[in-house]
């Protein structure tokens, strides 16, 4: 009778290990999948990028460094190859975007121009998202963090060389998305 009791306490174990991991995979494949959205998104923005770059040309001489900035962060973001490495260098494209909208302003011809509007309509829908999928992820790298890092689970996490993830932060652009916007009617 006690080898029985054992054996299904042993069996239950099992059962319960085998459940906690399946868990933590299915969490860590559902943030990697959550990625794959936000490269879907960055696609589409790495495309739209060069014809904003080449419309804005036309008008904007005197910003050949910041186009230039803007090219080079649009080719490390599509070079790179882990998900830290594109979190790193989509922050740092949408920081030289944020400079180009700034540069922008002081071309009145080039903000009524139809080309750039509708570019930059698109890139502000890609933008928007972006943000959404952004978010979804975080939420997914969230979750699966805390399935990590609480009892017991992580037991069984550090068995198996689960280790905790990076959400994808606005780094250095955070301060200046949350200031409030200027408004100004000149």
């Amino acid at each position: 009778m006690v080898p029985i009791v054992i054996l299904v306490i042993v069996v239950l174990i099992i059962l319960w290990v085998i459940g906690i991991y399946n868990r933590i995979v299915s969490l860590r494949n559902r943030r990697q999948n959550a990625f794959a959205d936000i490269d879907v998104q960055l696609r589409q923005r790495h495309d739209l990028v060069p014809q904003l770059v080449e419309t804005v040309k036309g008008y904007a001489t005197h910003e050949r460094e910041l186009l230039t900035k803007i090219t080079e962060a649009r080719s490390a973001a599509m070079s790179a190859s882990s998900i830290d490495e594109k979190i790193k260098t989509e922050t740092q494209l949408s920081a030289a975007l944020q400079g180009l909208k700034v540069a922008v302003e002081a071309y009145p011809d080039l903000k009524a121009n139809q080309n750039f509007l509708r570019l930059q309509d698109e890139l502000s829908d890609i933008e928007n998202k972006l943000a959404a999928v952004r978010r979804f992820f975080n939420s997914a790298t969230t979750e699966y963090n805390t399935s990590i890092e609480t009892f017991p689970a992580n037991m069984i996490a550090n068995s198996f060389g689960f280790k905790r993830e990076t959400m994808f932060d606005l780094g250095e652009q955070r301060v200046a998305m949350e200031e409030p916007p200027k408004i100004s009617f000149n």
